[in-house]
């Protein structure tokens, strides 16, 4: 069942919140014979879930999460399960007027019985895309800091932060300043931020994002950070690689779906982009190559990849929130003459092929473009759950 909330509560807070969907029911069957894993996660801007997935294939306990979207909220409490077949209590709500002490009382936590928070605040501020100082007082900025709040009353003893290169830059500097004076007087040792490539962790896609570790002082611990990579460039001679794989291809997203998968499906073209994409060349061919590029437009160098075929013999590009609209990037499939599909974007996200989106075309496409890719997830969460464990085991 849904969090319920005391009459008191849902004067204060029903116009902008709402618990997981009802009709979802958690599987009861398993839930008295599967304990929990002793470590304990909260996922802030949850989304459809790619660092829930990642943390509880890691062996964490997820034991809270919030998520404004109303769609991204269903995709979550349709998937996301503890490992005893319990839903995750999942606050569909903005996490701006929602106190931080009032999702605790949600979540039946107190202060430090949480062992981590993890979380993307929503990127589109920091965006690349966004050009000359248009960003900078973007509110949704202001949810990096929010996110902090929300780590200095709950007082995990690690938490987590995911967001685009863009953040780093210093029209942004005002925010991720007070973002870490925030968490020195919170008595948090912030690591420097870095930027993981996807492709380094086994995730068949270049994606660069910003990871931002914290650790609570009072409560140190040794971790390995950054975590080690798990692959290497194949530019990279085999006897330098230590003995790592090369990078995953996008080939393995692009094998038959399941029968009657609901997210095997793609944009509906005109018949003139159709004609376009049977002009471009297979595997990675560009519509520069097509022959039907205006004239005027043959000395434009930019947004040279939109209408651009996947090249399966590399990793895929970047799923963004626009990852099914072959407009919007290199994202027409390697042969056919269409779109790629929810199901191949969401492999290349790794999320598994039972993982069923909701909401839509779009909407679906844009849950899969804002995850944290789960493989990625999983192995960086790892790091944090063996630090842990070995620290148990030494005790």
């Amino acid at each position: 069942m849904g969090i319920n909330y005391s009459e008191a509560s849902q004067a204060s807070y029903e116009p902008q919140c709402q618990t997981e969907l009802d009709e979802i029911q958690p599987d009861t069957s398993i839930a008295s014979s599967i304990p929990l894993p002793d470590i304990k996660g909260i996922d802030l801007f949850a989304g459809a879930g790619g660092f829930s997935l990642g943390a509880i294939q890691a062996g964490i306990d997820i034991i809270g999460a919030l998520e404004l979207n109303e769609k991204a909220s269903k995709t979550y409490s349709s998937n996301i399960k503890r490992a005893n077949g319990q839903l995750v209590p999942l606050i569909n709500c903005d996490i701006l007027p929602m106190d931080p002490m009032r999702a605790m009382d949600l979540w039946n936590i107190k202060p430090e019985e949480c062992d981590i928070i993890m979380g993307g605040p929503p990127c589109q501020g920091f965006s690349s895309h966004r050009i000359n100082n248009s960003g900078v007082d973007d509110p949704r900025n202001q949810l990096l800091c929010r996110y902090f709040e929300y780590v200095a009353a709950i007082r995990p003893r690690f938490f987590l932060v995911e967001n685009v290169p863009g953040m780093l830059w210093p029209r942004h500097a005002e925010y991720l300043n007070q973002f870490y004076s925030m968490g020195k007087k919170a008595n948090y040792d912030i690591k420097p931020p870095i930027i993981l490539n996807a492709c380094d962790y086994g995730v068949m896609q270049s994606r660069r994002r910003v990871f931002i570790l914290g650790i609570d002082r009072s409560r140190p611990i040794d971790i390995q950070w950054p975590p080690e990579p798990t692959h290497a460039s194949p530019s990279i001679p085999e006897n330098r690689r230590n003995g790592k794989p090369v990078w995953k291809t996008a080939a393995e997203a692009f094998k038959p779906a399941l029968p009657d998968d609901p997210n095997d499906v793609h944009m509906n073209h005109s018949q003139m982009l159709i004609d376009l994409f049977q002009k471009t060349p297979a595997n990675g061919g560009s519509r520069w190559q097509s022959g039907r590029v205006l004239k005027c437009h043959i000395g434009h160098s930019g947004h040279k990849d939109v209408y651009g075929r996947i090249d399966p013999s590399k990793p895929a590009p970047t799923m963004t929130t626009a990852c099914i609209n072959p407009s919007k990037g290199r994202f027409v499939h390697p042969e056919e003459h269409h779109g790629i599909t929810l199901r191949q974007a969401a492999r290349i996200q790794t999320f598994p092929e039972d993982f069923i989106f909701h909401g839509g075309l779009m909407a679906s496409g844009a849950q899969i473009g804002n995850a944290v890719p789960v493989e990625l997830a999983k192995i960086i969460l790892g790091e944090i759950v063996a630090a842990l464990s070995l620290e148990k085991t030494n005790k």
